[in-house]
Order: structure tokens, then sequence, then C-alpha cells
């Protein structure tokens, strides 16, 4: 009996668009996120829920997760371009709200 060649499988073809980044930074400050959600507009902060705070940029559309030890996360960027262009935006904003890390005993 002789063997059938077999045949080369065909994969669709994946089509496909960036809808959301995630990136994180450290800004290697502390932040203080009682003030932040006190004095800064579209800050959402319930520690009892989540220890961090969520900033709501307009443009480019994306959210930011604060932490008290400086970390970021970023969410909802479409480019690279635009988690840098957020990132900016959130150092001017939490700059009065930032001071040096406190040191380890």
């Amino acid at each position: 009996m002789a063997k059938e060649k077999s045949k080369p499988k065909h994969y669709p073809k994946a089509i496909f668009k960036v809808e959301n980044i995630v990136a994180s930074a450290n800004l290697q400050v502390e932040l203080d996120l009682y003030a932040i959600a006190q004095n800064v507009r579209n800050v959402e902060y319930e520690p009892e829920q989540f220890p961090g705070a969520i900033l709501k940029l307009v443009e480019p559309k994306s959210s930011l997760l604060l932490f008290k030890n400086g970390k970021i996360i970023c969410t909802g960027a479409k480019s690279e371009a635009d988690v840098k262009r957020a990132l900016e935006q959130a150092i001017k904003i939490l700059a009065d709200y930032s001071h040096a890390p406190s040191a380890k005993k």
C-alpha cells in the first residue's frame, strides 16, 4: 500500500489591530495618594478597595494606576507614543504630590 502524501496545512491569516497597551513605570519617588485624590481631577482612590489611585486622562485616552511607592501602570494607550505622552502628563500633575523615598531602617 503506497503512502499518501500529506497535504500542507493552510492556516487562516490573522488580522490584528493594537487596541490596548499596558506599560509600567517607576517614578522613583513616593506619592501622597490622599492629597492626589483630594486635589487632582479625574482621580479615584478607595484604599479599602484597592491600594492604588486611578488617574483617568482624556488625551491620550488612558488610565494610570498610581501607587504610593511611585510605580505606575498605564493602560488603554494605543501606541508607545501615547504611553510616553500619558506618563509625561502624569509627571507634571504629580510633581507637587511626590517626595524622595524614605530611607530604609
